[in-house]
C-alpha cells in the first residue's frame, strides 16, 4: 500500500504538467487575480487534490436518480414517452454514427480596446466605466431628490447640496467595505475594530448619513416608465455600454449567476437572529463571462416579483425564464462565432439551435431534473442498469448538435454543437490519472472550473454595505462588479508592471484616490 502511495506522489510532477499543456491548449489564461498562494502558477481547471472540483462542479444525474433499465425512472421534462421504440429516435434525426466537424472559427483577439499609460492609477481604470458625466447625473438627481423630498416632508435645515467631490468621497466609502468585509460603512468612524481615521477625515459621519439618505441615480419616475428597475436602469444601460467598448472578448464564455448572496466573512460570524433578519433578495443577477479573463460582459437582472412581461408569474416554468435570460444575455453576440458554456437549468436543444442559426455556438450540461430536454432521445436520458466503467461515454448526433453521456462515478450528459464528437479530451486528477473524455466534456470543465475559481475571489471583493432597497442592492453588485473588471484591466495593461498591486491593493488605492488621498499607499 505504502509503495502505491509513493507512485502515485511520484506520478502527480508528470500529471501535473499534462494538465497545465492540456489548459494552455484551451487558450485560457491563467488566474488574472494572482493570488492563490504559492501554487498560483499551477492548473487552475484540473485538480491535482484529493478534494477535486472537477466531479462536484456540475451535478451528475445518478444523486437522486437510481440506476435502472431503461423506463424505470420518470421521464424528464420534456422527453418523448417511455414507451418510443428507438426508431423514432433515428426518425427525429439522431444517430449512432458520428463525424468530425471543424469547430467554429474565430479570428478576432480580444482584450483591451484602450492602451492606458503606466502611469494610469486605479480610479482612471475604474471610470473607464464610471465616468465624471455619470457621477455628475447622480449629483443632479440626488440634489433633485432631496429637494422634493423637503417640499413634501418638511425642510432640512442640516442639508446642503451635494458636489461631485464629495459624490466621488461617498462612492469611496461604501467601496472601503469590500476590503474589510464589514457591513457597516459607519465603522470607520467608531473607533473600533473596523476604524479608519485618515478615511474619517475627509467626510463627518453626520455629512456621510445626509448624502446616504438622499443618494438617487434616478429621482422619479417618468410617465413611459414600467420598469421595476427604473431607478438604477440608465446606470445599467451606461455600464453595459462601458464594458462593450473597453473590452472584446475571448472566443469561450459562461453564463452563470455569480456569487452574490452573502460576504462569507459576515455568514461566519453573525448570529442565527441576524441571518433571520436579512430581507430575501428580491432579484436574480445572471451574466456572461468571459471565461478566458473572468472579465464580465453582459449583465442581466431579473426581478423575482412583479407582473411584467418577464415575471416568473407571466412565463410558463422556469426552463421557459432561463432562456429568456440567455436570450437577452447573448443579445449582442450573434454573428460572432462565440462558444457559450451553460449550466442545467438553461441548456435545451430548441435554444442551442436557435443560437446556432445566429452564429453562437453553445457546450452545456444537461440533468433529467432541471433542463428542458424537449426533442432529445430518451435512450440517453436513462441510466443503465449495470453502471459502465469510468471514463466511458456514449454519442448520439443530429445535425452539428451532440448529445454524450459520459461516466465518472455517476453519469453526466452534456449537449454541444461546439465541439466534434470525434475529439478526445481527458479529466486528469492525482489519484485516478487520466480520464478519457469527449473533447466537450473536458472543456465544459476547464471553463467552468475557471469561473468558480473567480466566484471565489469576487465573493470576498462585493460591496458589503446591504440596503434594503432592491434598486440600491442592484446597483452596488454593479459597482462591485465594475471594480472587479477594472482590476482586469489593471492586470492586463502597462500600469500593473509599474506597481504589481493585488486585487485588495487595487482597491484600497481606489478608495483613497476617490477620497482625495492619492499620496497614500496601500497598506499591505
Amino acid at each position: 500500500m505504502a509503495e502505491g502511495g509513493g507512485g502515485a506522489r511520484r506520478r502527480s510532477p508528470a500529471l501535473l504538467e499534462a494538465a497545465r499543456a492540456r489548459y494552455e491548449s484551451l487558450h485560457i489564461s491563467d488566474d488574472v487575480f494572482g493570488e492563490s498562494g504559492p501554487d498560483s502558477g499551477g492548473n487552475p481547471f484540473y485538480s491535482t487534490s484529493a478534494a477535486s472540483r472537477s466531479s462536484s462542479a456540475a451535478s451528475s444525474d445518478d444523486e437522486r436518480e437510481p440506476p435502472g433499465p431503461p423506463g424505470a425512472a420518470p421521464p424528464p421534462p420534456g422527453a418523448p414517452d417511455a414507451q418510443e421504440p428507438e426508431e423514432d429516435e433515428a426518425g427525429a434525426g439522431w444517430s449512432a454514427a458520428l463525424r468530425d466537424r471543424p469547430p467554429p472559427r474565430f479570428e478576432d483577439t480580444g482584450g483591451p480596446t484602450r492602451k492606458m499609460p503606466p502611469s494610469a492609477s486605479a480610479v482612471d481604470f475604474f471610470q473607464l466605466f464610471v465616468p465624471d458625466n455619470v457621477l455628475k447625473n447622480m449629483v443632479v438627481q440626488t440634489n433633485m431628490y432631496a429637494k422634493k423630498f423637503q417640499e413634501r416632508f418638511g425642510s432640512d435645515g442640516a442639508w446642503v447640496e451635494v458636489t461631485l467631490t464629495e459624490m466621488k468621497a461617498f462612492l469611496g466609502y461604501m467601496i472601503s467595505t469590500s476590503i474589510s468585509h464589514c457591513e457597516s460603512v459607519l465603522s470607520i468612524w467608531s473607533g473600533g475594530f473596523y476604524s479608519n481615521r485618515s478615511l474619517a477625515l475627509v467626510m463627518s459621519q453626520a455629512r456621510f448619513e445626509k448624502i446616504l439618505k438622499y443618494f438617487h441615480v434616478v429621482a422619479f419616475r417618468s410617465s413611459q416608465t414600467t420598469h421595476g428597475l427604473y431607478k438604477v436602469q440608465p446606470f445599467l444601460d451606461s455600464l453595459q455600454n462601458s464594458f462593450d467598448s473597453a473590452f472584446r472578448p475571448s472566443q469561450t464564455q459562461v453564463l452563470h449567476e455569480p456569487l452574490i448572496d452573502e460576504d462569507p466573512v459576515f455568514i461566519a460570524t453573525c448570529t442565527e437572529r441576524e441571518l433571520r433578519k436579512r430581507k430575501k433578495r428580491k432579484f436574480s443577477l445572471w451574466v456572461r463571462q468571459c471565461s478566458s479573463t473572468g472579465f464580465i460582459i453582459q449583465i442581466y437582472v431579473h426581478l423575482k416579483e412583479g407582473g411584467g412581461p418577464d415575471s416568473l408569474d407571466a412565463l410558463k416554468n422556469k426552463p421557459q425564464l432561463h432562456s429568456m435570460v440567455a436570450r437577452s444575455l447573448c443579445r449582442n453576440a450573434a454573428g460572432k462565432n462565440y462558444i457559450i458554456f451553460t449550466g442545467p437549468s438553461i441548456t435545451s436543444l430548441t435554444l442551442f439551435e436557435e443560437f446556432e442559426k445566429q452564429g453562437i455556438y453553445c457546450c452545456g450540461l444537461l440533468s433529467a431534473r432541471k433542463s428542458d430536454c424537449t426533442g432529445l432521445p430518451l435512450s440517453m436520458l436513462t441510466n443503465p442498469a449495470t453502471p459502465p466503467a469510468r471514463g466511458q461515454y456514449q454519442i448520439k448526433m443530429k445535425g452539428n448538435m451532440s448529445l454524450i453521456c459520459w461516466y465518472n462515478k455517476g453519469h453526466f450528459r452534456f449537449l454541444t454543437n461546439a465541439y466534434s464528437p470525434v475529439q478526445q479530451g481527458v479529466i486528469i486528477k492525482r489519484k485516478s490519472g487520466e480520464i478519457p473524455c469527449p473533447l466537450a466534456v473536458e472543456a465544459f470543465a476547464a471553463h467552468l472550473s475557471y469561473i468558480c475559481r473567480y466566484d471565489d475571489k469576487y465573493s470576498k471583493y462585493f460591496i458589503s454595505h446591504k440596503p434594503n432597497k432592491t434598486w440600491q442592492q442592484v446597483f452596488w453588485f454593479a459597482i462591485s462588479i465594475a471594480i472587479n473588471n477594472a482590476y482586469i484591466l489593471y492586470k492586463m495593461s502597462d500600469a500593473y508592471h509599474v506597481k504589481r498591486y493585488s486585487r485588495a491593493q487595487f482597491g484600497e488605492r481606489l478608495v483613497r484616490e476617490l477620497l482625495g488621498l492619492e499620496d497614500a499607499s496601500p497598506t499591505h
